[in-house]
């Protein structure tokens, strides 16, 4: 059976199918996103990436992003992390330049894996965006334990929450409604994290249109944003997630934001018809 040919990788347990376009081009929308995302009827993955040629000559591919429930995303960081080493070992360096709707992120090989340069995080309301002019250090939202996140982008929507205990939080029951809040007009992604000292904290994340995650880097980032603007943590922080440990450093010298972490590739394979144009497979 003829297919498309597809490398399924995952970043700290956050999985993705990726299509490699550059050379045929391959469009692949919401409704074939969902099939191939199913973990019981597709393959399975957090999110769907399809790389194209650059539209930049100064990078290697263009990256497009489908969560798993379709909808489209400018930014992910650990699937980035994924494009970098796939393409370093491509091209036998230790440099990988990627081009996203979010911009061009710069990817470098590192000891504990690939350390991505996420450029500046945005703190404007605008720019996250919010639905209207909120302070973004401290947004009306929440209640209890779970109450006044901190908001900033990293190319796609992040609200953090700081709480005593994230492994008290149901954030099962409670992600949903704060994704959906109508203070997000493109909905968030929403993080839970726990300052363990001023270098390290234990964070899960509820990822817009894929749920809770074993790992979510951009969430990782923005944590590491809010609580610097917080006060609460210094500028490299270890983040503990469900799936492992992300490095992230926001540099004081120029406001970017890196992140360091591994990859891995799971398997390849061919996705058959079925998945592609909902038919029989």
């Amino acid at each position: 059976m003829e297919g498309l040919p597809f490398i399924k990788m995952h970043g700290l347990g956050n999985d993705f199918v990726i299509i490699d376009g550059r050379v045929n081009p391959v469009e692949i929308g919401a409704d074939a996103a969902r099939r191939i995302a199913d973990r019981h009827t597709g393959i399975g993955c957090d999110q769907l990436i399809v790389l194209a040629g650059p539209r930049n000559a100064d990078a290697q591919a263009f990256m497009t992003i489908r969560n798993a429930d379709g909808g489209e995303s400018a930014a992910c960081g650990n699937a980035t992390r994924c494009v970098a080493a796939l393409l370093m070992d491509e091209n036998g360096t230790d440099q990988a330049i990627i081009e996203t709707e979010a911009g061009i992120l710069v990817g470098e090989g590192a000891p504990e894996g690939i350390t991505l340069d996420m450029a500046s995080p945005r703190t404007d309301w605008r720019d996250i965006p919010l639905a209207g002019d909120h302070d973004t250090a401290h947004l009306p939202l929440g209640s209890g334990p779970v109450a006044d996140p901190a908001a900033c982008s990293m190319g796609n929507p992040h609200a953090t929450f700081f709480v005593d205990d994230v492994e008290a939080i149901e954030i099962a029951a409670i992600g949903p409604g704060l994704e959906h809040d109508p203070i997000f007009p493109e909905r968030a992604n929403i993080g839970f994290a726990q300052v363990v000292a001023a270098d390290r904290i234990r964070l899960r994340v509820w990822e817009r249109g894929a749920g809770l995650t074993s790992a979510c880097a951009t969430g990782a980032c923005a944590a590491v944003v809010n609580g610097v603007r917080r006060g609460l943590l210094a500028r490299r922080v270890r983040c503990i997630l469900d799936g492992g440990e992300l490095v992230v450093e926001w540099r004081e010298r120029d406001g970017h934001v890196l992140m360091t972490g591994p990859t891995a590739v799971t398997f390849t394979g061919l996705i058959g018809p079925g998945l592609l144009d909902g038919g029989t497979p």
